[in-house]
């Protein structure tokens, strides 16, 4: 669903000048058109639909060319918003700072992978704005607030996926780029340290905190030992 049938759906139009504060045409409120774009995100269609951006992403690389269509940092965000988003719901709304953080990149670098992800089919977004409720003087006043974002799987994207998780017979380039990030990842971990590697496929923060502190205990025991 486009930012444009959602206008025609909730019957709003642009809140652009509403607000003595800059806010960006096409913007919603914030909780009034959620529920309506956000969709549940399949757990056994993230791996496979992540194989199948990297896969595209490789394909359509030019001659010469750096980065694919995607990039390396497209693929980067991607990877971080299919690992927040919520499954049974589809809620996704990080703010740039957020993303800029996780990832350590630039504002422009995130700003220019989200733009990538969207322009092939991955991703979609509306803007949305909130009320000011400590504002003062005449008028209503809002600001510009984080994105709601959902994932897409393009029609060429979904093929592979389906072939992953389905019956028919996976590709082979599929399976060994698949085997690949495998042994790629395990190499990565067994160089981190130990605190850093036992909570490195953990996505619970309580857990991983005391996977770390238990690793932490291991290290100072065998220093002790020693």
């Amino acid at each position: 669903m486009t930012a444009r049938s959602l206008h025609e759906i909730i019957g709003k139009t642009s809140l652009y000048g509403v607000s003595r504060n800059r806010v960006r045409r096409d913007s919603f409120l914030k909780g009034s058109c959620e529920a309506r774009f956000w969709r549940p995100v399949s757990k056994r269609q993230m791996g496979p639909a992540m194989v199948a951006a990297e896969g595209y992403d490789r394909q359509h690389k030019q001659s010469g060319k750096r980065n694919g269509p995607l990039g390396h940092v497209g693929l980067e965000v991607l990877r971080a918003l299919y690992r927040i988003v919520c499954h049974r719901s589809g809620r996704l709304e990080p703010s740039i700072d957020y993303l800029m953080g996780k990832l350590r990149r630039s504002r422009d670098a995130i700003v220019r992978a989200l733009k990538a992800l969207k322009d092939h089919g991955f991703l979609d977004w509306i803007r949305r704005t909130e009320p000011i409720p400590e504002a003062e003087g005449a008028g209503p006043r809002i600001r510009q607030v984080s994105n709601a974002y959902r994932l897409c799987i393009p029609a060429f994207a979904r093929v592979i996926v389906e072939r992953i998780i389905g019956s028919a017979p996976v590709p082979a380039d599929v399976v060994q780029h698949f085997e690949q990030r495998r042994a790629e990842q395990a190499m990565m971990v067994a160089q981190l340290p130990l605190r850093e590697a036992v909570g490195f496929s953990v996505s619970n923060e309580a857990l991983a905190a005391a996977l770390a502190r238990l690793a932490d205990a291991l290290e100072e025991n065998e220093r002790e030992s020693a």
